[in-house]
């Protein structure tokens, strides 16, 4: 199998976030989570001065593009070439190109062994987040997006929730 690797696909001014609900929204659907890992829209602070106040905000770092962490195949390049506001890959001609190690380092994505406290039937606690307060017990661990799908009680019934390692404590 192919390994996984970032490439770059440039949007509309100003689409990055609706092309990454997209994509998102697509891979969802379409159950392409093995393939399509991961979409980001790289983002810094920045401080800005504005009637002699300091404000901290978030800027776009490259604005027009968005990060995609994906195996390509033909599937994976037409799912996201056709993706409504996506104007095309990076790369010469119609052949995407995968950012390098050296390329990715400066933007803070690092491959990272993470070593999770959890496994599938384990007790958890929602520390933060919309669920706080919620007990629920692990369904599924899904590393490369480091979250959680739990069981949590909804209306009288059992309902599927996705949350971050960040966001959940072990009991």
């Amino acid at each position: 199998m192919a390994e996984a690797k970032w490439y770059v696909v440039h949007t509309y001014s100003g689409y990055e976030n609706k092309v990454k609900a997209n994509i998102d929204k697509t891979i969802e659907n379409r159950h392409l989570e093995e393939e399509i890992l991961e979409v980001r829209v790289p983002m810094q602070e920045v401080v800005e001065l504005k009637n002699g106040v300091q404000k901290a905000s978030q800027k776009k770092m490259f604005p027009g593009y968005v990060l995609i962490h994906m195996i390509m195949n033909d599937d994976t390049w037409y799912v996201v070439r056709n993706t409504r506001g996506v104007t095309g890959f990076v790369g010469p001609g119609s052949k995407p190109v995968p950012l390098t190690e050296e390329e990715m380092a400066p933007l803070g994505i690092q491959k990272e062994n993470i070593v999770v406290e959890f496994a599938e039937g384990d007790t958890v606690t929602v520390i933060a987040g919309a669920w706080e307060g919620t007990v629920g017990v692990v369904q599924a661990i899904n590393l490369p997006k480091q979250s959680l799908t739990i069981n949590v009680e909804l209306f009288g019934r059992e309902t599927p929730v996705e949350i971050s390692f960040a966001e959940v404590k072990k009991m």
